[in-house]
């Protein structure tokens, strides 16, 4: 499983960005855990991490994501990979 998630990185994110930074800097993104408000990112800005939210449309490197926002961006990551299925490659 974790193969697939990383084939589908690589495929989504520039080519700027190293098999080795894909690793990396996913290992580096961290939250912190607030009960009954959500999850603080401690994780350092990056051109990885402005990548990633861009492709994925969601942003977590500014803002106490709530466990309620997660949820959703989880769905819409969902919907937006059976968009992207139907019109092909």
């Amino acid at each position: 499983m974790a193969l697939v998630l990383y084939r589908y990185l690589e495929k989504q994110l520039s080519e700027a960005i190293t098999n080795s930074q894909i690793i990396t800097q996913l290992r580096e993104m961290n939250f912190y855990h607030v009960p009954a408000e959500g999850y603080v990112p401690t994780y350092t800005r990056t051109d990885f991490t402005d990548a990633l939210h861009q492709s994925f449309g969601f942003n977590t490197d500014y803002e106490i994501v709530s466990t309620k926002n997660r949820q959703k961006i989880f769905k819409q990551t969902k919907l937006s990979k059976k968009v992207r299925k139907k019109q092909g490659p």
